[in-house]
């Protein structure tokens, strides 16, 4: 198959979310001196993640907007130990926003395959994230210039893995669908929703999924292998 068009995804397919997001909060933790209401970081952290899946899980579908996310998601782990102050968690938030489009790291491999794939295909990014973070997340990693176009959600207000986001995306890129490729790491968003309007997958399997219920059109466990398939 001879594809034109590459559709990555962002966070934790080229941009290290999970450890930017994690060495972001730990700032943040010893900032605020929150060994004063947790056992410890992970003890905070812990209770973070746990409502954030929830809570993303909700907006995806619609039962919560953008605002109630963000404060609720932040305000939990305080509310969950017994501090009730909502100033604190907008203020933590807020410190939160500032510094975690500063961060650079990415995942390995991610600039040296985009640097090989680059002068041969039309390369966008398709994304959940928030349009205030995404922009400034690749500048600070420095691969904002190998983007033809950043699709967000937030554009029409629709998440991968719904197939409108899907539709939209090669729209906007006027991209064929049968040249077209969606590189990602979530199962369920990525690979799922590119599935089902008919599209190419390359499932970056980081995690070493084993149990998923199709098999996607490709799959690694490094993005350098991407470089042996395209």
């Amino acid at each position: 198959m001879k594809y034109k068009n590459l559709f990555f995804d962002l966070d934790d397919t080229l941009w290290a979310f999970s450890l930017n997001a994690r060495n972001t909060f730990e700032e943040i933790y010893h900032k605020y001196q929150f060994n004063r209401y947790f056992d410890s970081f992970h003890h905070f952290y812990s209770i973070y993640q746990d409502i954030n899946v929830k809570l993303w899980a909700e907006y995806g579908d619609g039962k919560i907007t953008k605002q109630q996310l963000n404060n609720e998601r932040f305000y939990y782990p305080l509310k969950s130990v017994g501090v009730f102050d909502e100033t604190l968690a907008q203020t933590y938030s807020a410190n939160f926003f500032e510094l975690i489009p500063t961060k650079s790291a990415l995942m390995p491999h991610a600039k040296e395959v985009l640097e090989y794939l680059a002068p041969h295909y039309n390369l966008y990014i398709l994304s959940n994230g928030f349009r205030e973070l995404q922009f400034r997340k690749m500048h600070s990693a420095g691969i904002d210039g190998y983007f033809k176009k950043v699709i967000l959600s937030e554009d029409i207000g629709v998440m991968k893995p719904w197939p409108e986001i899907f539709h939209f995306a090669l729209s906007a890129t006027q991209s064929d669908l049968n040249e077209s490729l969606m590189i990602g790491d979530s199962w369920e968003a990525d690979i799922t929703g590119a599935h089902g309007i008919g599209m190419h997958q390359l499932y970056y399997n980081v995690k070493g999924t084993a149990d998923v219920p199709f098999q996607s059109t490709y799959e690694v466990s490094s993005l350098k292998e991407v470089m042996g398939i395209l």
